[in-house]
């Protein structure tokens, strides 16, 4: 396509140019025929005439030649049939003889004419063949030019198209983390950009199905719980001593199977929760989460709060009034707060009290759960298998340590102002101004406060069970 554009301009052009300098040897033909007539018009001497023939050219070949000037005869190129002619027709006559062009002026001495010959070569006549020669290089330039252009506009396009492919295999292999650099021609950047909002949308949709999960998964906690609490409250399942009837025996025999079904349902919803928080918690790790503690903690407590009223818990919340920011997502901190009060409800007894406290300060953001139960006996050594990859065997304390340490942050175990044992999660302040402050120190100064605070005398408010 470039070529035959280049061809469809220069070839008229050079013949335009071919055009033109036939016009300008024809004229400086008539130009030096001039220079003759006119010496003719003055003076018919011979040597007057042979001044001017000399002056009109340096060429010999092309010096004009005059016809009946005297009866000798002159070596010319036109034949006497164009000479009578050019003598009869009395105006200038352009003939083509063998080797260019002829040009014939007649002038008319006394009572004979003469004839003023101007030969103009062929050569002359076509032009000067370097500017065919300019013409063909520029039109290699432009046909050069033009694939240069075509082959960066078609790399563009090719380039765009195979990035725009390759993300797109690598979303249909479960890469939802890749994007493409819209670029290309505008369609083709039109389309990497829908592609990174369907990108964008299907990342959000499958995050929101996975905290949907997890959020149904701490749901059903709360209601298991209390199923279990009640099936540990009713009578033995031991079969091996004594002598029971068949009636007794199935009894027993039905209490057991409870109990083992709803420990294997709890199985199963820990595993759901696991898997679910790992799926949310790699696709967070692309961007940074965030939740507001105190909303997190009042969502929670009130599931735990039903509970706790059905055990005739005294419980209370302190702190969770203000926003209070968290560099950890929200699901992973609901899941935290889970595990370590539904240990304060599996290892203590009816009754027992319990206390959620929420604070900031020295650039982390502190959340407590104290209980009044037996407390932890051996708090290194629960917080080393809590860390374990078990499951949700022993103080399930792994859930709370791993999304304290995604936040900066710590987990420890104290003994509480209530007596039993204190939990706290240390996470770190995202508005808090950077300083050289250690964690541990903080937990200690909240450990002194809270002993400190033991002979206050606060009264907890018993929550007692609705009629009904």
């Amino acid at each position: 396509m470039g070529t035959l554009l280049a061809a469809a301009f220069l070839i008229p052009l050079g013949l335009t140019l071919d055009d033109r300098a036939r016009e300008e040897a024809i004229a400086d033909a008539a130009r030096r025929s001039a220079l003759v007539t006119g010496a003719l018009a003055v003076s018919t001497d011979p040597e007057v005439v042979a001044r001017a023939v000399e002056a009109s050219g340096e060429d010999p070949a092309t010096r004009p030649v005059v016809h009946g000037l005297t009866d000798a005869a002159v070596a010319g190129r036109a034949d006497d049939a164009q000479l009578a002619r050019a003598r009869a027709e009395r105006h200038s006559l352009v003939v083509n003889v063998d080797g260019g062009m002829l040009r014939l002026d007649p002038v008319l001495l006394g009572e004979q004419t003469a004839v003023v010959e101007v030969f103009v070569p062929d050569a002359v006549l076509d032009g000067d063949r370097d500017s065919w020669l300019l013409l063909a290089g520029v039109a290699v330039a432009l046909v050069g030019a033009a694939v240069l252009v075509v082959d960066r506009v078609a790399a563009r396009t090719v380039e765009a198209t195979r990035g725009l492919v390759t993300a797109t295999l690598a979303v249909a292999d479960g890469d939802l983390g890749v994007r493409v650099q819209p670029n290309g021609p505008r369609e083709l950047a039109e389309a990497g950009h829908a592609f990174n909002r369907m990108a964008e949308r299907l990342v959000a949709a499958r995050t929101e199905e996975r905290e949907l999960v997890a959020d149904l998964s701490h749901r059903l906690r709360t209601p298991l719980t209390v199923l279990r609490l009640d099936a540990e409250a009713l009578e033995s399942d031991d079969t091996s001593v004594g002598s029971f009837s068949q009636a007794e025996l199935d009894y027993r025999r039905g209490i057991r199977r409870i109990r083992q079904a709803i420990v294997t349902l709890e199985g199963e919803i820990d595993t759901l929760i696991k898997t679910t928080r790992k799926a949310v918690t790699t696709e967070a790790a692309a961007g940074p989460a965030a939740c507001d503690v105190s909303e997190v903690v009042r969502d929670r407590m009130v599931f735990w709060a039903a509970l706790a009223g059905d055990q005739n818990r005294p419980h209370r919340v302190s702190g969770a009034q203000l926003r209070i920011p968290a560099p950890v997502a929200r699901a992973e901190l609901a899941a935290a707060l889970d595990a370590v009060i539904g240990n304060v409800f599996r290892y203590t007894p009816q009754g027992t009290a319990f206390e959620v406290a929420v604070s900031r300060r020295d650039g982390y953001v502190a959340i407590r759960i104290d209980d009044a139960g037996p407390g932890i006996a051996n708090p290194d050594r629960a917080l080393r298998r809590g860390a374990s990859d078990q499951g949700s065997t022993g103080l399930g304390l792994d859930i709370a340590k791993r999304v304290a340490l995604q936040a900066n942050g710590s987990v420890s175990i104290d003994r509480a102002r209530m007596g039993g044992a204190s939990v706290v999660m240390l996470l770190a302040d995202p508005e808090a101004t950077p300083r050289q402050v250690s964690r541990f120190g903080l937990v200690g100064r909240m450990a002194r406060e809270g002993r400190e605070s033991k002979s206050s005398g606060r009264r907890w408010p018993r929550q007692r069970p609705s009629d009904g």
